[in-house]
């Protein structure tokens, strides 16, 4: 039997069961990689000799009697965490030979849980970028598609599920990191609400791991299914034991509901910021048209949307300030460019100049706006349990290797808009810091898988987890790239 590519949760119940070992899960995922990975380029650093050791020691572990979530299950890490003994570099050539002394947060609880670490994911350059390519570990491709992008941050890790290479990944979302990778390659992400699941370790090099609170960005999983998402959220969430760890302890609420007819939900297919693609488009609508013949109660308009529009432009405000701010530019070449602006010029081009000169007070401002933002989110969530919208306007494109991304276009159906303009969907929810699972949603007439994402309430992440769980069952799920 060819284990690869079934979920995390069957390899689970064969375990516990004995139908398999860890050790015959594990040789068969890395022969998989070893054969399949050449094209791809998914997995960038391998560490095949210590996950032959820790399968060895899960399959003793559970002939003791042992049972944990993820015991002798093999995954993969995105190469943007830190795992002691193995390169931290980011893409970033400048840290090629940087290694960390400890394992970031999650990948001790991964370790934890009993899961069998095959190796590292690639991403893009500073995990800046909507496509995954870099100098040190060269480029992701699409397993559908070679000549296209497998997306970007967690590009790698995206890859290697739908290749096969491990049952489960846990990557990083930002700027739809998490989401437009599983979108592009046709597998399962949860971006969490912000702050759920502690980030330490997840830092550029040579920077140290400490407990800090980000702004924006997440950790979360990726998976082949939904319930493999809860499965892996469940050992991802919690605080940082080192700060609220001391105190807290994390209890999620239930799902609001279990069964599909019971769900209250708003579809959007447009956004004022960019068209939606033909193909996105009907990914949405297959999604709403299963919904609707669930018995779910669907509307396509609400007056508690919150502006979309001026959502995108806080978002950029926030990103592109944030990323700056990381990785600081030439602040008098940019005045200079932002004083040349018009004073009428509110594309999100112009938004995006103006944020990468940013003053604390401005930011303080954009966030004050953000708070506004959220109270809205909540006032809808009173009346909706979810939303259904694009991750980005297309499916997967071409590789686009150009070195100023400022100057990328992105087609769509055959008219270009600024690459970074594409970004606005992942905004809906992570500028005010909502929960949101991507889940397949079709496929489009090229047979490049399309997504959708469900957003859900602050902290009531098990909402949009189990609605996905749901749609799994009425339009179906991962597919392998054929």
């Amino acid at each position: 039997m060819e284990w690869s590519v079934k979920p995390a949760g069957e390899l689970a119940a064969a375990l516990r069961a004995g139908g398999v070992s860890s050790v015959e899960l594990t040789e068969e995922a890395i022969d998989r990689i070893e054969r399949e990975d050449k094209v791809v380029n998914a997995i960038c650093v391998r560490d095949f000799d210590r996950a032959r050791a820790a399968a060895r020691a899960a399959d003793q572990a559970r002939a003791r009697g042992e049972d944990r979530p993820l015991l002798g299950i093999p995954v993969t890490v995105k190469e943007s965490y830190d795992v002691a003994g193995l390169p931290t570099t980011w893409g970033m050539p400048q840290h090629r030979d940087f290694l960390p002394a400890e394992d970031a947060v999650q990948v001790s609880r991964l370790k934890a849980a009993g899961a069998v670490v095959l190796g590292k994911t690639n991403v893009p350059r500073g995990l800046q970028d909507i496509q995954t390519f870099n100098e040190i570990y060269g480029t992701t491709s699409n397993p559908w598609d070679h000549e296209r992008t497998a997306g970007g941050s967690s590009g790698g890790s995206a890859a290697a599920l739908a290749c096969g290479f491990g049952a489960l990944s846990i990557g990083s979302d930002l700027a739809g990191s998490l989401r437009t990778p599983a979108h592009f390659c046709g597998i399962y992400a949860h971006k969490p609400t912000l702050g759920l699941a502690a980030p330490r370790g997840m830092v550029a090099p040579p920077g140290p791991a400490l407990p800090v609170d980000l702004d924006l960005a997440v950790v979360g999983p990726m998976a082949r299914t939904a319930r493999d998402l809860t499965l892996l959220l469940d050992v991802m969430a919690g605080p940082d034991p080192l700060t609220l760890g001391k105190a807290h302890q994390l209890t999620l609420p239930p799902a609001r509901h279990q069964r599909l007819s019971d769900f209250r939900v708003l579809v959007v297919d447009e956004h004022p910021c960019i068209p939606t693609g033909a193909a996105v488009r009907a990914g949405v609508h297959r999604v709403a048209a299963a919904l609707a013949d669930g018995g779910a109660r669907v509307e396509q308009h609400s007056r508690l949307l919150p502006d979309l529009a001026e959502a995108a432009i806080l978002y950029m405000e926030l990103l592109i300030s944030g990323a700056v701010a990381r990785f600081p530019v030439d602040d008098e070449q940019l005045r200079a460019r932002v004083a040349g602006l018009s004073a009428d010029d509110r594309s999100l081009d112009a938004v995006r100049l103006r944020a990468m000169v940013f003053s604390h007070h401005d930011w303080l401002a954009a966030n004050n706006r953000r708070e506004l933002h959220r109270h809205g989110w909540r006032q809808l969530f009173a009346e909706f349990d979810a939303v259904v919208c694009p991750i980005t306007p297309t499916p997967a494109f071409p590789h686009d290797h150009s070195p100023n991304p400022m100057e990328r276009r992105i087609d769509i159906d055959g008219a270009e808009y600024p690459y970074f303009d594409q970004l606005v969907w992942a905004g809906v929810a992570t500028m005010p810091g909502l929960p949101a699972t991507a889940i397949p949603a079709g496929r489009s007439p090229e047979g490049l898988p399309v997504g959708v994402q469900l957003i859900g309430p602050m902290f009531e992440d098990r909402t949009p987890l189990r609605l996905a769980e749901l749609l799994e069952q009425e339009i179906g799920g991962f597919q392998a790239p054929r």
